[in-house]
């Protein structure tokens, strides 16, 4: 990226320290305990229900929680929102999106943190929008309202408006759950370069098996609110580990790229 995205800082080291959680008198989550090097890709998978979203909320600050979510040594709880906003950014899964505002004005919304309070958009801010909006190919679509766009566009102007603010963290909520094969493919080219080309570290859940074993460095597998399993993706990708906490048959091949899962029809 050239011009005012260049001078974004490196990405910043991220650990989970036995992290509990909780719906009511459910508990969701218990002892997690994960570390993302700065630059690395980590990627939740695990079956509907097993608590990926709930742990992304934890490390933002949006779900309360016990044990311990730090950024480069600094306890997240313990860091003023605007701070917060300037290391980590959120992309989530299903955004409230707000009536009669254009792709640009949404996306903008991540230069906040940025600028003074009630300050106007400076020129940087206005070309750190315009980049990250042609990069997710949506600068056409700049001026229309939000709510007029494709549930795959809409997904991309969310991930425009993360990536806006220059994080050193990027948490991803299921970043290609309405997206095509060769969309979802662009996004998470897109989220790779970065982390290669500036450091930026990123936190994400992956519905998507093959997806997740071939972009992410490793992957932690999350079953009944606990980490099964955590490593390279070749580690954690295994017909056992399949059927143990997916109820799947299913065959993992090697690939140039990491491992990719097929499904098995059952016979008879």
């Amino acid at each position: 990226m050239t011009g005012p995205t260049a001078s974004r800082p490196a990405g910043a080291r991220v650990e989970i320290i036995d992290l509990g959680a909780a719906y009511g008198r459910t508990r969701v989550l218990d002892g997690i305990r994960l570390t993302v090097e700065p630059g690395g890709w980590l990627a939740v998978i695990g079956p509907n229900g097993s608590g990926k979203s709930t742990l992304l909320r934890c490390v933002l600050g949006l779900h309360g929680h016990d044990g311990l979510v730090r950024v480069d040594g600094v306890p997240t709880s313990g860091m003023p929102r605007r701070a917060r906003a300037r290391q980590v950014a959120y992309a989530p899964q299903s955004p409230v999106l707000p009536d009669a505002v254009s792709a640009r004005d949404y996306v903008a919304l991540g230069r906040t943190p940025h600028r003074a309070l009630l300050a106007a958009p400076r020129a940087v801010d206005r070309q750190v929008v315009a980049d990250v909006m042609e990069r997710l190919e949506i600068a056409g679509l700049a001026e229309r309202p939000l709510r007029t766009l494709s549930g795959g566009e809409q997904q991309r102007a969310v991930l425009a408006r993360a990536l806006a603010q220059q994080p050193r963290v990027l948490l991803l909520d299921e970043p290609t759950a309405a997206l095509d094969l060769g969309h979802a493919q662009q996004v998470l080219d897109l989220v790779d370069d970065l982390r290669r080309q500036d450091g930026l570290t990123v936190l994400s859940t992956l519905h998507d098996l093959t997806l997740a074993g071939q972009y992410a460095d490793r992957l932690a597998l999350l079953s009944g609110g606990r980490v099964a399993a955590e490593g390279a993706p070749a580690e954690v990708l295994t017909t056992a580990a399949l059927e143990a906490h997916y109820g799947a048959r299913a065959q993992v091949v090697s690939g140039p790229d990491g491992p990719a899962v097929l499904p098995v029809r059952a016979t008879g």
